[in-house]
């Protein structure tokens, strides 16, 4: 890989509400997801390099129907889920590690609603902050629509062609849902 260089890390969550601080993130998932210099990407086998925690919540508001999706059980994450702190601290530092020293590059489809937590609870908890600092994502859901020239309300992950699609099936498990959008990065990143 020529310098400089991104790191793409695929991300997923779980929660029990819409919005990060009254609600939970109650689970996340990372995979490495590819390296790119601007001219070479290479693709990085999904499940090969990890990072997965679920969390104690934060507070006791949260919405059943939110919360019923991932099948989590919030008192169970009450008695046994990792503390934020010390979730967010170390994989800042896996991130970083697994990075080294390309740019750490935060991708899911969509990304608005995993950024918003993933950033909130980073800034909030994590001791180093947020290893992919304030703005460096990217969209998958975005990138489809360019490449496809549809509108974004068209580009749902429904709507991707088979050549795109991922292998893997969507279970509403972070870790799993994370390593299915990895492969969905990859197939439009080979595909331009």
């Amino acid at each position: 890989m020529n310098s400089p260089y991104d790191v793409y890390f695929s991300a997923d969550i779980e929660t029990d509400g819409p919005i990060p601080g009254p609600y939970s993130m109650l689970s996340f998932g990372f995979v490495l997801a590819g390296r790119f210099d601007g001219n070479t990407f290479e693709r990085i086998e999904p499940k090969a390099q990890t990072f997965y925690r679920e969390l104690k919540p934060i507070s006791d508001q949260f919405d059943a129907d939110t919360a019923s999706v991932s099948g989590l059980d919030r008192g169970k994450l009450r008695a046994a889920g990792a503390e934020p702190a010390l979730a967010m601290t170390e994989s800042a530092e896996w991130v970083k590690q697994i990075a080294n020293g390309g740019t750490p590059v935060l991708v899911a489809y969509p990304l608005s609603f995993d950024w918003s937590f993933l950033y909130w609870y980073f800034v909030t908890y994590s001791e180093g902050g947020s290893p992919f600092r304030f703005s460096s994502c990217f969209d998958i859901k975005t990138a489809f629509a360019v490449q496809a020239q549809i509108p974004i309300s068209q580009a749902g992950a429904s709507r991707l062609p088979p050549e795109l699609r991922s292998s893997r099936p969507h279970y509403h498990h972070a870790l799993d849902d994370a390593a299915e959008q990895a492969e969905i990065f990859a197939n439009i990143m080979e595909s331009r």
